[in-house]
């Protein structure tokens, strides 16, 4: 039975995607039966071309979406350079985890009341600064350049890229080269450069591609940040599905297939980038050119990731502070007073999308974490790594949603299972089960064999080896991979959207529908809530080994 997990899994990740695609595919090219689609052709696409503003809003989520990506990796490879090695990136590695919980959306908004015209950095300055004694006339957010929505985009990738990099210098040993490189003259930007990159990017390039690929399809952070008219293609896209009049459904369904191809365009074009950087700069890897110690830039570096985590801490407290505000005035930097009349107001409102967050998540991140352990058991039982199998792990975080979800709400739909919890866990579930199996596959497999040997020596079975022995000994990495998965789970939207056929509200849904308009206060409660479960769960998980293990320090 152990045998059949790996099949199990992947069988969880390939056939909704490739049923998803397929049933996008079919109104796409005109068969749809119940519109009167019965004929294949390119028809369809005729009309997709023909809609106002979709060049310009191909045009906007490339522009956005690449440059995202790019600042987001340049920062993390900057400050890498600036600071490995020193307090500043130790200090650095403790503020990943809170961001990396907060969900996209919640960070989104908080980042709006920041920088509206009467956000919080406006009131601050105001009016000593700037003479404004009213909210001024400038568009800080939903930008006609979509500014806003790279630096949002920025507030989450750049982190999680962050995040990557640091678990690659763990695995390249890269301490004892850069030290040689610097006995040799190198500067610290140089030898970064010519020593560590060349040996990162390889081992980051999946996780940066599926940056790209969030970046440019992405919908909860846009409806936010980015411009409304027109919006990104993606955001487009679900207007048209949401639309009452049923004949924008299938140039939606084809408009999913453009986005995919985007995506995957824009993939190959980054891939052929890194391609001629590599070919380029392979003179001046070995021109022997030391370059100089860099102050400027190393400073440049530190100060901007500084800045960047000070605005997604600046974004939390102005979510904390707006729902706790009685009245907070133009140009005040502070509410005058301050209420608990909004958080105990909107409770009974709170109960259900919450509730539903929080079962749905322990729901899908219970099921990944099972078939993450049954996998990665079943590799140390066989001695077979299955490697090739692991990039497919990639396919539903490189894969646009919208691309896929559109054919997966049709197929459930047609089973009679829309709306349902069992398929609402089910589309999480495609998303939770990649961080999930990513964050506990390194632990797992770093595992000393000889505590298993030792137990089966003494007359252990292999089930209870794993119970026993190798559960409690992974119990830290066992509870960070649950709150990474649970953390992802609580920051879906478009998942929550389709397959939850409008009878599901989350904390996600809730707070991105307010969003659009309507009372900060009350907006300010929502999106904290989001904000706030993931985190509860991230301080539990580092909780409770250090609580049941207080007696042992090597496992606490």
């Amino acid at each position: 039975m152990l045998r059949l997990a790996p099949v199990a899994t992947l069988l969880v990740f390939l056939a909704p995607i490739v049923a998803g695609l397929l049933s996008t595919a079919l109104p796409a090219f005109g068969w749809f039966p119940a519109l009167g689609g019965r004929e294949f052709g390119f028809g369809i696409f005729a009309r997709l071309f023909a809609q106002p503003g979709l060049g310009t809003s191909i045009a906007l989520t490339l522009l956005t979406g690449i440059l995202a990506t790019a600042l987001s990796l340049a920062l993390a490879l900057a400050f890498c350079a600036a600071a490995y090695g020193t307090n500043a990136f130790a200090r650095a590695q403790r503020f990943l985890a809170p961001l990396l919980a907060t969900p996209h959306a919640a960070l989104a908004i908080g980042f709006a009341f920041l920088i509206a015209p009467s956000g919080w950095i406006a009131r601050v300055i105001s009016p000593e600064l700037t003479g404004w004694t009213r909210p001024p006339d400038i568009a800080t957010v939903q930008d006609p350049l979509g500014l806003a929505f790279v630096a949002g985009l920025m507030l989450k990738e750049t982190p999680y890229l962050l995040l990557t990099l640091t678990a690659a210098i763990g695995q390249a040993d890269l301490a004892r080269s850069l030290a040689t490189a610097r006995m040799l003259g190198y500067g610290k930007f140089t030898a970064w450069a010519k020593v560590a990159i060349p040996r990162l990017y390889p081992q980051i390039r999946l996780p940066v591609y599926a940056v790209l690929a969030f970046a440019l399809s992405n919908v909860d952070v846009a409806l936010i940040l980015a411009p409304t008219n027109p919006p990104t293609l993606s955001v487009m896209i679900v207007r048209w599905i949401s639309d009452p009049h049923l004949d924008l459904f299938m140039p939606a369904a084809a408009a999913g297939l453009l986005q995919f191809a985007l995506v995957v365009a824009s993939i190959g074009a980054w891939r052929l980038g890194e391609i001629a950087i590599a070919h380029a700069a392979r003179d001046w890897l070995t021109n022997g050119e030391r370059g100089g110690e860099g102050r400027l830039r190393n400073a440049s570096a530190r100060a901007a990731l500084t800045l960047l985590f000070a605005l997604a801490i600046a974004a939390l407290a102005a979510l904390a502070m707006w729902s706790v505000a009685q009245s907070w005035r133009f140009p005040d930097a502070l509410p005058d007073r301050w209420t608990s009349a909004h958080w105990l107001r909107e409770m009974p409102s709170l109960a259900a999308p919450a509730t539903t967050t929080l079962l749905v998540a322990l729901s899908a991140t219970a099921i990944a974490l099972m078939l993450s352990v049954l996998c990665l058991e079943n590799e140390v039982r066989s001695g077979k790594r299955a490697s090739k199998a692991l990039a497919l792990l990639y396919a539903p975080l490189l894969i646009p949603q919208v691309s896929f979800l559109i054919g997966v709400q049709t197929l459930l739909v047609r089973l009679n299972l829309d709306g349902g919890f069992a398929a609402l866990v089910w589309a999480h579930l495609l998303f939770v089960l990649p961080y999930v199996f990513l964050a506990l596959a390194d632990p797992w497999r770093a595992l000393d064999p000889r505590y298993t040997r030792i137990a089966s020596c003494l007359g252990a079975s292999p089930w209870r080896v794993l119970f026993a022995v190798k559960i409690p000994l992974l119990l830290r990495p066992l509870s960070v991979a649950a709150a990474v998965g649970f953390a992802v789970s609580a920051a879906l939207y478009l998942p929550t959207l389709f397959a939850g056929g409008g009878r599901w509200t989350s904390l996600t849904t809730e707070a991105v529908t307010l969003a659009s308009g309507g009372d900060r206060r009350v907006l300010g409660v929502y999106a904290f809530a989001q904000a706030a479960l993931p985190l509860i769960v991230y301080a539990a998980a580092l909780a409770v080994p250090a609580i049941l293990f207080r007696n042992r320090k090597g496992m606490a």
